[in-house]
């Protein structure tokens, strides 16, 4: 078998440095690989605008040198809103950004400003003032007013009672998750839940918060007129008429 010559060697690697070059050039210098628009999808509560403008991309910048993990960081950071985005170049010329917004579960009274409410999501996190509650979202109340309360506020801490509710609220069968007006947390093992009717529900912990959920349902239809629930021991529930 025939070698390459030098010569075929020499033009064959010229070839592949102007191609490199070429491909170089056309990622990098070329006017037609540029960002000229950005398109986003997912939002709901945000407006696409206010997602364009906090992304900040680089508009008439190189397609391939855009820095999508610093576009996704500073989306995150500017609106706690998002829960996550990712950002895909959509070649020649586009940048997406898909987002997905935190639901509140939760709504809390706002220590900061009064008349205003702090949404909270499934994972406990506080995100959003604002200034009308959502429709059909229960109220978080961190109510410490019983012996023993304060001391699990501080053994605790009111970020792990929040999440405790969080989860609690995760957990309710829908029918009693659209009735449900407020969560009150008095203390970690001392969780209850007022519900339309003037109805309330002892639930105790997030512990064992599936069999509770059974529990509670079970109680509601066999004891139909009955305003007050007992499920912080989901073996021996209990129902009374007040």
């Amino acid at each position: 078998m025939r070698m390459p010559g030098v010569r075929t060697l020499v033009v064959t690697g010229v070839l592949l440095v102007l191609l490199g070059a070429g491909g170089i050039w056309l990622l990098y210098g070329s006017p037609w690989l540029r960002v000229e628009r950005v398109r986003t999808s997912g939002t709901q509560v945000l407006t696409p605008g206010q997602v364009r403008e906090a992304a900040d991309v680089p508009v008439g910048a190189p397609l391939i040198s855009v820095d999508t993990g610093a576009i996704e960081d500073r989306l995150r950071r500017k609106l706690p809103r998002i829960d996550s985005v990712d950002v895909v170049r959509s070649w020649p010329h586009g940048i997406g950004l898909k987002v997905t917004e935190r639901k509140p579960v939760l709504i809390a009274d706002s220590t900061e400003n009064a008349g205003k409410f702090v949404e909270v999501d499934a994972k406990g996190v506080r995100f959003a003032t604002v200034g009308k509650a959502p429709a059909g979202v229960p109220r978080l109340e961190l109510a410490p007013d019983r012996s023993g309360a304060a001391a699990s506020l501080r053994r605790f801490g009111p970020d792990r009672l929040v999440r405790e509710a969080v989860r609690i609220a995760g957990r309710l069968p829908k029918a009693v998750a659209r009735d449900t007006r407020s969560v009150k947390v008095r203390s970690y093992d001392d969780i209850s839940l007022e519900l339309t009717g003037g109805r309330t529900v002892d639930w105790g912990s997030s512990e064992k918060s599936e069999r509770k959920a059974i529990a509670l349902t079970a109680l509601m239809k066999a004891a139909p007129k009955a305003h007050h629930f007992d499920v912080s021991v989901p073996t021996a529930p209990a129902s009374s008429a007040s």
